[in-house]
């Protein structure tokens, strides 16, 4: 009797020329149930093409980034190397003139000159360069340039004024390489 209630109350409930609805029994394997694994089947084939080119992508970046690392350590090498070999041969006719200087005998006038010409071609070089000497005296001293190692009274000198150079100072550009040793005046 129970049967035929529900048997009843499904055929109401189903419109007349429609069968009514299947329950899913275990075991039972019905379209609705392989169209899931189809797709699943579907995103892990798609997610594991975009893992593999995921990991291309990254073993190639990684090989640009060590190339680069490896090209420009040599780069490095290079422009310093290259800079050391310019001041060295903008050097080398000047040490070539000390040794004549030093070689030389006879008259003392010959060799000052000799040393005069040398001292020009010295500060010529070191103008190819980039590099300037200053601190003369009557310079205003100033910290950043100079390193004062005596300090002397003089009326005729104004305030924190270089009396004289001991040493003359050198920079680069804006970088100082050798900052002047002085006596500083007041």
């Amino acid at each position: 009797i129970m049967d035929e209630k529900k048997l009843n109350e499904q055929e109401k409930e189903t419109p007349v020329g429609e069968e009514p609805e299947k329950t899913a029994q275990p075991g039972d394997e019905t379209a609705t149930d392989t169209a899931p694994e189809a797709l699943l089947a579907k995103e892990l084939e798609r997610l594991q093409t975009e893992l593999k080119e995921a990991k291309d992508t990254y073993l190639r970046m990684l090989a640009e980034y060590d190339n680069f690392r490896r090209r420009t350590a040599k780069e490095k090498e290079s422009v310093w190397s290259d800079a050391v070999a310019e001041t060295v041969e903008g050097l080398l006719p000047i040490a070539d003139n000390l040794e004549r200087a030093a070689a030389a005998s006879g008259d003392a006038e010959k060799i000052a000159a000799g040393l005069a010409m040398t001292m020009t071609s010295l500060t010529d070089t070191f103008g190819k360069l980039g590099l300037t000497a200053f601190g003369a005296a009557g310079d205003a001293f100033d910290p950043n340039l100079h390193n004062a190692v005596m300090h002397v009274e003089d009326e005729s000198l104004g305030e924190n004024v270089v009396a004289e150079v001991f040493q003359k100072g050198y920079r680069l550009g804006d970088k100082v390489i050798r900052f002047a040793m002085v006596k500083v005046a007041n």
